[in-house]
């Protein structure tokens, strides 16, 4: 009769660091945009040196004391009407996000694959 299946057991810290290093992971692939596009933004601040004010932004009355209300002078404002969505696809960023993604997929896939192997060869023995 074959040996009953005992699975490989992680300790806590094993499990602690993993976790960790999943974050760390998640947080740089998600950071990484905004540090590409930082410099892009910086320049983008410093061709707009004109200060705005409240006429140049075409707001009604009502709207301008709303924004003071919420503590937002002229050009704190500006900065947060005139920022618009950027749809733009950069290909670059696409390709590298889709490389990534199928690359983790055929590694989990290969790894599985020999996994399944192994607990195949323990249950029923190698053929």
């Amino acid at each position: 009769m074959a040996q009953k299946y005992v699975p490989k057991k992680q300790s806590g810290i094993g499990q602690f660091i993993d976790s960790i290093f999943i974050l760390i992971l998640v947080y740089v692939s998600l950071y990484i945009p905004l540090l590409l596009k930082s410099e892009a933004a910086a320049e983008a601040a410093k061709a707009g040196a004109a200060k705005p004010t409240w006429d140049s932004l075409h707001l009604p009355a009502v709207v301008q004391e709303q924004w003071v209300k919420l503590g937002f002078d002229a050009e704190k404002a500006a900065g947060l009407i005139d920022t618009k969505f950027d749809y733009t696809i950069d290909p670059i960023m696409l390709l590298i996000t889709v490389g990534v993604i199928v690359g983790y997929f055929v590694y989990m896939i290969k790894a599985s694959d020999k996994q399944y192997r192994e607990v195949i060869a323990e249950k029923f023995g190698d053929r």
